[in-house]
């Protein structure tokens, strides 16, 4: 109960991030493509009402998110797009590091969500954590 106190040297070494954290937000892909069907539950279900989707049709009459874009500042990180998901297109991932210059930034496009995480932890998905 009562320790020292642990200081760690940010950004060289990083904190270990607990389990069931609800960091920033990535879209899961299958078959070359994300994994988002366009039903629009997500934003239906969200309090801060941040996310925004416009659907359309392939040539397969299959739906899917043209336009998915999230708006960070807006987010509270609850969770509920990610329950709400019938298909589990949208995860948390343990990326934390939310800083930018501009409000422009902070909008999450399609493309922003689907980007692979970078080594280094500074990326738009899943940032490793040292050991």
């Amino acid at each position: 109960m009562f320790k020292k106190p642990i200081t760690l040297q940010y950004p060289k070494e990083r904190p270990v991030v607990a389990p069931g954290f609800r960091g920033l937000h990535a879209l899961n892909v299958a078959h070359d493509r994300a994994k988002c069907v366009a039903c629009y539950l997500c934003p239906t279900v969200c309090p801060a009402k941040c996310i925004t989707v416009e659907a359309a049709e392939d040539e397969n009459h299959d739906k899917y998110a043209v336009k998915y874009e999230i708006e960070i500042l807006r987010c509270i990180f609850c969770g509920y797009c990610v329950e709400a998901c019938p298909v589990d297109a949208l995860r948390m991932t343990e990326s934390f590091e939310l800083a930018g210059y501009s409000r422009e930034e902070f909008v999450y496009t399609k493309e922003r969500l689907l980007s692979p995480p970078s080594l280094d932890g500074r990326g738009q998905g899943e940032g490793e954590t040292s050991k």
